[in-house]
């Protein structure tokens, strides 16, 4: 940034400052207050021009260049933060830091200013730059030293507008993983680490920073303690890493930090544990197109507070891995749903509460307002309440009366806040009167004499006009000479000519206009300074007041802060509660063993918005892949709701662990450790990386990873290859599940082939999506139904897709003929005998079951083989690459083959099967 910066010799004293802050933070946009605007110079006009469209204009010279200025208003700067924010951009604020009354009374040419806070996307503590919802991570990074060496990575990421500081020890593989759970909006690395590339495609959000070089020092400074060891067991990359973070927090905010929670370690041992392309695939927090709309955290939502979203947020993104935690979330939930009364006093109490978290935050860092303090006195006295409602219950568990009993900290200043805020608050404390009337004495008293300047003014007036007698005097205040008195020219000509007056009132010109004259006099000076100073003694007198309110927050701050973790607890379990009760939704049993058992289970953000929607009710469906069983191989139709039988059993998991009901009839789970889900297509252009390439890649992950406890969803393994090639990656994989792994999956796929090893894997037990075909058309059942699938229906969903008629026609004579000429032309028989035992019994036997890979139709009889077949059609066939052909290609290619068939039919001749799977 700014790459052309010159030289700052010869800059005036203001542009000196300026190119002072830029120095000092080169990489970050420089927003100069000049008056009533913060003014960019230079690139950095530039580039705010480009990016918020702002006019960019020339101030003054450099070097005999003009200056690039351009600028916005002070008062709103704020949204103009917000949008170069969300760009990735930083913003270093130089404000002015005194009045141009105390710059002249220092005898200074210009107002002094300085750098009072760099403004990054991980370290905003306003509401206006935060989603209310969502935490605002600040990441950090550092590579392992002592024991591990560089094995491993430190993690340490805080939240400075809620407080919360987390730890973790990773290895390197693993850092994409924790990156997908938390989505931090800013991310600090040293430089050895981004060099790697282990960091590519965090774009913007990254930072290299250097570590410090006594990270134990700093981290103990922050909580003035003498040993981290009080909080927990950190290892020695943690420590570095929240070393990081909290200097570069202590950086961005002028030299202080904001109060922050004891840091807390948190492996992923107690966790859940899911991949990146897992949490893609099933669009927890997000949807695959990167909109919060259309995910699961967006289908379940039901909180009502700001801190009650983020953490059920928390919870979706990191659901737990250990089951008596999870039995007591279950327990409230279950507690809360049997109570309605009880529930609907909670959600009275909670609807509208402010965020005390957020506003605790800004009090910490002294950029709070009026209303944060009254978030404080609102949020404790709501507290207050929702304890009273939970003291009444009976049966109340463990979990709701640990948060009932944070709801009441000790020292509440809520009392002495409610009596101290005036009841309609000022937006800014400038503007004045946010103390209520009888709080404080001394500001009651400056206060009359303040408000009582108008009929001061007034009775000055009258005593001047008598005095003077000048009946059409006014009394008027100039900013610069405080309050005049102002006369017609002919009265002030007579003023000047008449004998000078005795006394307080005698007149002391002090400026002649076009049609009037200033006067002053010592009884007016007098009366303007000590308005002036009621003004300015009121202020400075409500500020201290304000101050000691700030104080009494801060000094109860762990209290308060634990009531609003509190609040965000009963907030989350309401919510799941509420849930629960609209949508039919039942208690999941978690087990300890492998076992996975459900019954009538619907995808929730399917069903979510088909209710949206009014349409068709969602077909729910059940799963069973308990032990002998717990491969299930998912046959069928493209459409018939293969991908989301996958996800949502997967998503029914995420629930369950996380303290949610399941959208079910019934459910028994066995715990899971690691959920896996390949679902979908989808390449990596920027990466290098085919489609097929990415498919093969996150198969990898799952067949190095997985094991036992986990839970593996798996869509068309092999389909971005050759036929044979994609079969044989299938096969094999399916195999590793089974044999190796022995994990609980279900696979869903178009080879039918597969279906032939139910009779080898003792635990692979197939499934199909349910289909009937109608007058010619097929009609999806979205029902799964044990047993394979007869056929893939591919040409029928091609039909719906609406490709011509003719294509669809032409597709199923070239299918027909495929299909026949496989028959008896499988080399894998002699190694695979299962191909060999799946093949279909001779017409007149009238089979049971189709052999994989052909799609048998009834009314199709194969005519005899010709003898001979024609050179040119051989010739054409033999030159085809059909694996390096496009869809158009291939479509002109069927069109020649049939110009040089010259007939109806087509007889295919071919040293390799060609099967129906694709």
């Amino acid at each position: 940034m700014n790459r052309n910066l010159p030289a700052a010799e010869g800059a005036t004293p203001a542009m000196a400052q300026w190119f002072a802050a830029k120095a000092a933070h080169p990489d970050a946009l420089v927003f100069f207050r000049l008056g009533d605007f913060f003014e960019m110079f230079f690139d950095d006009a530039i580039l705010a021009g480009e990016v918020l469209g702002l006019a960019t204009s020339h101030r003054g010279e450099h070097n005999g260049q003009p200056i690039p200025m351009a600028g916005v208003p002070a008062h709103a700067h704020e949204a103009y933060l917000a949008r170069l924010l969300r760009r990735g951009y930083r913003v270093a604020l130089c404000d002015q830091m005194e009045t141009p009354e105390q710059a002249k009374a220092r005898k200074a040419s210009t107002i002094r200013r300085e750098v009072v806070r760099v403004v990054t996307p991980g370290t905003v503590t306003e509401d206006s730059l935060l989603e209310g919802g969502r935490p605002s991570w600040l990441l950090a990074l550092a590579e392992g030293g002592g024991a591990h060496g560089g094995e491993r990575l430190g993690a340490a990421w805080l939240d400075i507008s809620t407080g919360m500081v987390c730890t973790e020890s990773v290895l390197p593989a693993e850092a994409a993983t924790l990156l997908s759970r938390l989505e931090p909006a800013e991310i600090l690395a040293p430089p050895a680490l981004v060099a790697s590339g282990a960091l590519a495609g965090c774009g913007e959000r990254l930072r290299e920073t250097a570590p410090p070089r006594d990270p134990v020092r700093i981290a103990c400074a922050a909580w003035e303690v003498a040993s981290l060891d009080g909080f927990g067991a950190f290892s020695e990359e943690e420590v570095a890493a929240l070393a990081m973070a909290l200097d570069y927090v202590r950086a961005t905010q002028g030299g202080t930090l904001p109060r922050l929670s004891p840091p807390e370690c948190c492996g992923e041992s107690r966790l859940l544990r899911m991949d990146a392309a897992t949490r893609r695939s099933l669009e927890i927090l997000r949807s695959e197109r990167g909109d919060a709309e259309s995910c699961l955290f967006a289908a379940v939502d039901r909180t009502l507070t700001g801190a009650g979203g983020r953490e059920l947020a928390a919870r979706l993104a990191a659901p737990l891995a250990e089951p008596e935690p999870i039995r007591e979330r279950h327990e409230a939930v279950g507690f809360l749903l049997g109570d309605s009364r009880l529930r609907a006093a909670l959600r009275q109490g909670l609807r509208g509460a402010p965020d005390m978290q957020r506003a605790l935050a800004r009090l910490s860092v002294g950029r709070f307002f009026p209303r944060d303090l009254a978030a404080m006195a609102e949020g404790l006295g709501r507290a207050e309440s929702i304890r009273q409602a939970l003291d009444r219950a009976e049966g109340v568990p463990l979990l709701l009366l640990r948060a009932a009993k944070a709801l009441l900290p000790e020292h509440s200043p809520r009392a002495e806040l409610a009596r101290a805020l005036a009841e309609e608050l000022p937006s800014r404390f400038e503007d004045g009167n946010a103390i209520a009337t009888g709080y404080d004495g001394q500001l009651d008293g400056l206060r009359r004499l303040r408000d009582g300047a108008r009929e001061a003014i007034l009775e000055m007036q009258r005593e001047l006009a008598r005095a003077w007698g000048v009946a059409s005097l006014k009394i008027k205040h100039h900013q610069q000479f405080g309050h005049l008195v102002e006369v017609p020219s002919a009265a002030g000509e007579t003023l000047l000519r008449a004998k000078a007056m005795e006394g307080p009132h005698a007149p002391i010109h002090r400026q002649t206009m076009a049609n009037a004259y200033r006067f002053t006099c010592t009884a007016l000076a007098e009366l303007d300074r000590k308005l002036s100073s009621a003004r300015e003694e009121a202020a400075r007198r409500e500020a201290r007041v304000v101050a000691h309110l700030r104080q009494l927050c801060l000094d109860a701050a762990p209290g308060i802060a634990a009531a609003a973790t509190a609040l965000a607890e009963i907030d989350v379990q309401q919510a799941a509660a509420e849930l629960a009760a609209g949508g039919g939704w039942c208690r999941p049993e978690i087990a300890e063993g492998t076992g996975f058992r459900v019954r009538g289970a619907r995808h929730p953000v399917v069903d979510a918005a088909l209710r949206k929607a009014r349409g068709p009710a969602f077909v729910p469906n059940d799963a069973d892949l308990s032990p002998g069983r717990r491969l299930c191989l998912l046959t069928g139709p493209n459409m018939a709701g293969k991908s989301t039988f996958l996800r949502q059993n997967a998503l029914l998991v995420v629930l369950a662990q996380a303290g949610l009901f399941a959208p079910a009839e019934e459910a028994r789970i066995g715990l899971v450790d690691r959920l896996f889900s390949r679902v979908g297509a989808a390449d990596d252009i920027a990466g290098g990386r085919s489609t097929f390439m990415v498919e093969m890649s996150e198969t990898a992950v799952i067949l190095n990873q997985a094991g036992p406890r986990s839970l593996v969803i798996l869509d068309e393994v092999g389909r971005g290859t050759a036929t044979w090639d994609g079969l044989a990656i299938a096969w094999a994989v399916l195999e590793a599940l089974h044999d190796r792994l022995r994990c609980r999956a279900i696979f869903a796929t178009h080879f039918h082939e597969l279906t032939a090893l139910s009779g080898k894997l003792p635990d692979l037990a197939p499934a199909r999506m349910e289909v009937r075909e109608h007058r010619g058309r097929v009609v999806f059942l979205h029902t799964v139904a044990p047993g394979a699938s007869e056929r893939s229906w591919g040409l029928h969903v091609a039909r719906l897709a609406g490709v011509p008629r003719a294509v669809v026609a032409r597709a199923e004579s070239v299918l027909a003929a495929l299909e026949a000429r496989a028959k008896g032309l499988d080399p894998l028989e002699e190694e695979l005998p299962l191909l060999r035992a799946a093949r279909p019994a001779p017409r007149d036997s009238a089979p049971q079951h189709f052999s994989p890979g052909v799609a048998w139709d009834e009314g199709f009889h194969p005519e005899p083989e010709p003898a001979a077949s024609d050179k040119a059609l051989r010739e054409s066939l033999e030159a085809m690459d059909p694996d390096a052909m496009s869809p158009r290609e291939a479509l002109e290619a069927l069109y020649r083959l049939k110009s040089l068939a010259g007939a109806a039919e087509v007889t295919v001749k071919s040293p390799q099967p060609i099967l129906s799977s694709r």
